[in-house]
């Protein structure tokens, strides 16, 4: 049998040009010969292990670009935890001062990570480590208090649709990737890399499918409520302010639970280890799957990498 070959990405001026070029995986044990092809992006691939270094690349190099972000400035955001430890990476790299809201919600090692990477880092306390709408709110309204001092930029990433262009590159490397894409889900947290990759697959393919996905406990999209859940970086309690309701073909649910349970199973049964949002981004792409023929591809993304949620419920050992 042949061996795989790996061929090595051109070396990088620095870390930020790493970010990108992630592996597309095809499910072969979770997934059945007689449906729909199921592939992931596989974003844990990125420095900080996020889909998000993405979006923070973009929107500090477009604040550069047009002075909202001038040198030796300090750049202030909230962070459910992807977001933060990708903004603390780019101004390292670039050397401004960060400085991030975050919860004790989301997992420890999120925010270490920030904190390692020279985050200066305001952790709010949670109700009872549920993510909630009033967490949310209370997160944003800290760092907009952060966000009037002198020096100041505020990523802002609900209103910043900086961070939506950022996902243009993904959306063009899925489409490349997979050759085509029949249907594409994501869950929805600010919204932004829903609509950045849906932006160019519809593009590329004017009929693809586009599946939104949000906590079953916390309907805000397809029924109008809020409430508490346990998947961290999506369902934020409220629409996001840039979300458009004809972005997405369909909403869909996924428990808590079963987010969980599906996380476990993509690490166990086809080893790809990620947490509980990419979880339920492949439980919704595998039950919509099994209504396509098999000539049909589903597509859908592992956000970020188990390796953030070891000491939580989610991996950590009983």
């Amino acid at each position: 049998m042949a061996a795989h070959r790996t061929i090595a990405p051109e070396l990088s001026p620095d870390v930020l040009g790493s970010i990108g070029g992630t592996p597309l995986v095809a499910l072969r044990r979770l997934a059945s010969e007689r449906h729909a092809r199921v592939v992931v992006k596989v974003e844990s691939g990125n420095p900080t292990g996020s889909m998000k270094d993405r979006m923070a690349r973009a929107a500090i190099e477009a604040a550069e670009a047009d002075g909202r972000l001038a040198p030796g400035g300090t750049v202030v955001e909230y962070t459910g935890g992807n977001t933060g430890p990708a903004l603390a990476l780019v101004c390292a790299a670039k050397g401004y001062r960060c400085r991030l809201v975050s919860s004790d919600a989301f997992s420890r090692e999120k925010l270490d990570h920030m904190a390692a990477l020279g985050a200066e880092l305001t952790v709010l306390p949670s109700d009872r480590g549920r993510m909630t709408k009033a967490l949310f709110e209370a997160m944003i309204e800290r760092a907009a208090g952060y966000a009037r001092e002198p020096g100041a930029f505020w990523t802002d990433q609900l209103n910043n649709p900086d961070m939506t262009r950022g996902y243009h590159a993904l959306g063009e490397e899925l489409w490349r990737q997979a050759g085509r894409v029949d249907v594409f889900v994501h869950s929805v947290g600010t919204g932004h890399s829903l609509a950045g990759v849906a932006e160019v697959l519809r593009a590329r393919h004017p009929a693809v499918h586009i599946v939104a996905v949000e906590p079953a406990e916390s309907p805000v999209l397809s029924a109008g409520r809020s409430g508490a859940h346990r998947i961290e970086g999506i369902g934020i309690g409220f629409v996001p302010p840039l979300w458009d309701p004809d972005l997405a073909d369909e909403v869909a649910t996924v428990r808590s639970a079963d987010a969980y349970d599906m996380a476990r199973r993509l690490t166990r049964e086809e080893g790809l280890f990620a947490g509980a949002s990419s979880g339920g981004n492949v439980a919704v792409a595998l039950r919509i799957a099994a209504t396509l023929p098999p000539a049909a591809t589903v597509a859908t993304l592992a956000v970020d990498s188990g390796l953030k949620y070891v000491s939580t419920e989610l991996y950590r050992r009983k």
